[in-house]
């Protein structure tokens, strides 16, 4: 899962993508509100963490953008500010919570998974397909009741599989939300890592849809 991170404290920033990177997401950061605004209007993320006190443009202001140029991801807003007309005006332009400062990192990661969550549909927090089960807000995943060795790539990949499960995720991408921005968009990585899940899985429950990309489902 791919979660831009648009803050101008720079060690605020950094401890904030450590925290979610450490669950296995893709993060970019971001210290501009005009540079946020580009990115967020023109690239593809499953959520956003977004400072409301911004340089160049501010957070609000960043946000009604984004969903003027019809981006849908789910953003979580921070700011130092606790006044309701500044929580509604973020809510107004589009947020969907809301976040203090100071706050502690394991919160802002729950409130990030569970929008995450309930941007996909998912109304529970343990996904399942067939014997493989999905605990989201853990990051574990079991197979027949018992824990599945994954290395990072794969447990990503298998994540953002499971988050979008019936639905055929092409490989362009699966490149795009799994890993940073330099990977070769030709590169054959995915299809090895596909391979290397679908033998721990050892059910079929991975399927390749020729010139479409992969689909995770118990149908064939």
């Amino acid at each position: 899962m791919r979660i831009l991170v648009v803050e101008d404290d720079a060690e605020l920033a950094r401890r904030v993508a450590e925290a979610l990177r450490a669950e296995q997401f893709v993060v970019e950061t971001c210290p501009d509100g005009r540079d946020a605004d580009f990115l967020g209007g023109t690239e593809s993320y499953d959520a956003a963490v977004l400072d409301l006190g911004l340089p160049g443009l501010d957070g609000v202001s960043v946000l009604r953008n984004w969903r003027a140029a019809g981006a849908t991801f789910p953003v979580l807003v921070l700011t130092a500010r606790e006044r309701w007309h500044d929580k509604l005006a973020a809510f107004n332009a589009g947020a969907d919570d809301y976040l203090v400062k100071p706050f502690s990192m394991p919160e802002l990661v729950v409130r990030v998974k569970a929008l995450i969550r309930r941007a996909r549909g998912h109304a529970e927090t343990v996904l399942g397909c067939g014997p493989l089960q999905y605990d989201i807000n853990a990051g574990r995943f079991l197979l027949n009741g018992d824990a599945l060795a994954l290395t990072p790539q794969e447990q990503r990949i298998l994540a953002y599989l499971m988050h979008n499960r019936g639905r055929v995720v092409s490989r362009s991408e699966l490149i795009e939300h799994v890993y940073e921005r330099d990977l070769d968009h030709d590169s054959n990585v995915i299809d090895v890592l596909i391979g290397r899940i679908r033998r721990k899985l050892g059910v079929d429950l991975v399927h390749t849809r020729r010139g479409q990309g992969f689909v995770l489902s118990e149908q064939p």
